[in-house]
């Protein structure tokens, strides 16, 4: 089941209990496409697979029952063992399928993946996201219809379906995304829906040694790093900070060659040099892209278009990622980041005070789900698949619960991870303050000039990039428009002369 890249990135799938007419598929992802169709005694299932090569792959069937899988698995090894006799699954896809044979949805918490699925059954539409939804699932239900999708935006023509107990999609009537870590069970014919939960943040704190915790998490994101790296050379993206430095180091010590590094800034700022100590230290293959800030800005709806997030401070961090995964030669790479480290860890928490950096923790862990900041759709438009170790189901059960005091101890932010690490990476990169990607690239400096340059005052520059992000949001998923026909000047005029005329914005 190892290869480079998944077998499908993502879907559109339909479940009709009539002969009704499909939805024209319309997706951010760059990448082939695949159309599948079947029919049973009651209903047909009918849909389009995004694909690396093998669409089949991303497809299993028994018993009139068909399992269509976007993504990967990362326990493969612990799963097989589960199985009765001697016909082991071929693919992912039949791997899962075999268990809920077994388990039905509690399959489902058996798995630590990156992946979005759907299962076809006998009068029923089984939809499945991984622990954080990190592939994003959108579901519109109605009687005698079930359709689903990994973009909203594939959904924007679908006919208007029933409220279910998920997430509405601003402004797409009927339309709902999957909570991360759960089951969405729908009866086909009645559009009923049960849920089942199957993973949840942490809330209990282990309280372990030093030493115990170090090696504890060093194990967990080895892991998670190795189960990543099974195909060929990956890429890793390298700011010079511990959380991509981290993922690089382990990397290279698994690679039999120099693994690829890639660093991106602006001419407004960059951490080029802190990345190329860490480099020159693992002998990787480094390459840095400058990307003009006019460049960046107008990346602006091409990241609201992949995400499909409405907060603003995310699309902020998701902007220099979008703009480099956009910039990279070629399509088809397997991409690491060190994205995320920060939410379990507090790494963002500046100060000293336990109690507010294990409230900030869990704040973060109860708020991530939605804001899409895993999405592979971020590097799918450019045709590559991202992935990030730390929000590996396994990594996360280990760093979310760690006690406060080893996540800030000795005046360090994130000590557990800079301890744990410390026997590989240079001195400097183990005590380096913590930056994040929108600082160290001057995204979010760029991105408030261009507010403050149209007249917004200061004060108000916050609700002017809500506003911003809400108006790109419904140009370009909402209203279907491609992303490089939207110009990101345009829309902050539009919403500075809003602002400043005190024209009511539209309720979000």
């Amino acid at each position: 089941m190892a290869q480079n890249l998944p077998s499908a990135s993502g879907f559109l799938a339909e479940i009709r209990q009539d002969d009704g007419r499909p939805i024209d598929p319309v997706f951010a992802s760059r990448t082939a496409r695949a159309a599948f169709r079947e029919r049973t005694a009651d209903q047909s299932l009918c849909g389009v697979l995004l694909h690396s090569g093998a669409p089949d792959a991303a497809l299993a069937h028994t018993q009139g029952s068909t399992l269509v899988l976007a993504g990967e698995l990362y326990n493969q090894e612990d799963l097989l063992r589960l199985l009765p006799g001697h016909t082991l699954p071929s693919s992912d896809a039949a791997l899962v399928l075999a268990l809920f044979g077994l388990y039905d949805v509690h399959a489902f918490r058996l798995l630590n993946g990156r992946f979005a699925a759907l299962l076809a059954a006998p009068g029923r539409a089984v939809l499945a996201t991984d622990h954080a939804g990190s592939l994003p699932l959108h579901v519109s239900a109605a009687p005698g219809r079930v359709l689903t999708a990994t973009e909203a935006k594939a959904l924007r023509t679908a006919p208007e379906g029933r409220s279910l107990a998920a997430r509405p999609v601003r402004r797409l009537p009927g339309v709902h995304q999957v909570p991360a870590g759960t089951v969405l069970d729908i009866e086909v014919a009645t559009g009923n829906c049960g849920t089942h939960r199957t993973w949840s943040p942490p809330q209990a704190r282990r309280i372990v040694p030093e030493e115990e915790a170090a090696g504890t998490v060093r194990r967990a994101l080895e892991l998670a790093v190795r189960s990543r790296t099974s195909g060929d050379t990956p890429l890793v993206v390298l700011s010079g900070g511990i959380d991509s430095s981290s993922v690089a180091a382990l990397a290279a010590r698994r690679s039999a060659t120099p693994i690829d590094t890639v660093s991106m800034g602006t001419e407004e700022a960059d951490e080029f040099p802190q990345a190329r100590v860490v480099a020159r230290h693992l002998g990787s293959a480094h390459q840095e892209i400058v990307i003009p800030t006019a460049e960046l800005l107008r990346r602006l709806p091409h990241t609201v278009w992949a995400a499909e997030c409405l907060d603003p401070d995310v699309i902020e961090y998701l902007l220099p990622l979008t703009a480099l995964y956009l910039r990279l030669p070629g399509t088809g790479r397997r991409i690491l980041t060190g994205y995320g480290a920060d939410i379990p860890l507090g790494g963002m928490h500046r100060e000293d005070r336990l109690p507010e950096l294990d409230t900030a923790v869990c704040r973060d862990m109860d708020t991530f789900d939605g804001l899409n900041e895993m999405s592979p759709v971020l590097s799918g438009i450019a045709g590559h698949w991202s992935t990030h170790p730390y929000w590996d189901r396994d990594v996360l059960d280990v760093l979310v619960s760690l006690e406060a005091g080893l996540k800030r101890r000795y005046g360090q932010d994130k000590w557990v991870l800079r301890a744990a690490m410390g026997d590989i990476l240079p001195r400097e990169v183990v005590v380096r303050p913590k930056l994040g990607v929108h600082e160290g690239s001057g995204t979010t400096s760029s991105f408030t000039r261009l507010l403050t340059d149209a007249g917004v005052p200061h004060d108000r520059v916050h609700q002017a990039k809500s506003l911003v992000v809400a108006e790109l949001f419904d140009r370009v998923v909402v209203g279907g428009r491609h992303p490089d026909e939207v110009a990101t000047d345009a829309v902050v005029e539009l919403v500075a002369t809003r602002l400043l005329s005190g024209v009511r914005p539209v309720p979000q």
